[in-house]
């Protein structure tokens, strides 16, 4: 079963708290106490997205946390990669880290690269404006849908 981590599951709802904030910045504490998350967690979450650029941190007594950029500029694929890493379905993809034992002699290896690559397709084509307006969902699998016939 393909899953996302749970702590990538919380991301988006930590952006999602983040969206009604505008450009104040917000503290983990905040954050968790309005998601109702743990304050470890969301610390953890907050930490990872930075990292990956998709929330800015500001240190210091008035510091805090808020978007990097809108939320329909913030796609599904650059949250998971900042909480769980690259998107690697399998060890034989291009670009994972892990290793294979019988990549050389595997009659499928390289074959995961097209599935890899649909499935990071359909992450980039997901932003987080999508995922916190679930009424426009209906639309956006028509829209990967026909990108995909393309």
């Amino acid at each position: 079963m393909i899953k996302i981590s749970k702590l990538a599951d919380y991301a988006v709802v930590v952006l999602g708290a983040m969206d009604g904030a505008g450009i104040k910045l917000l503290s983990a504490s905040q954050i968790a106490a309005q998601t109702n998350l743990p304050e470890p967690t969301v610390a953890k979450v907050l930490k990872a997205l930075a990292g990956g650029e998709v929330v800015l941190s500001v240190r210091g007594v008035q510091g805090g946390y808020k978007l990097a950029r809108a939320p329909q500029d913030i796609d599904m694929a650059s949250v998971i990669m900042a909480v769980d890493g690259p998107v690697s379905l399998t060890a034989c993809v291009e670009g994972s880290t892990d290793s294979c034992s019988y990549a050389v002699t595997c009659p499928v290896n390289g074959r995961w690269n097209a599935v890899n690559d649909a499935v990071r397709f359909a992450l980039q084509s997901i932003t987080l404006a999508d995922m916190i307006a679930p009424k426009n969902c209906g639309t956006i699998e028509k829209q990967i849908n026909e990108e995909a016939r393309v």
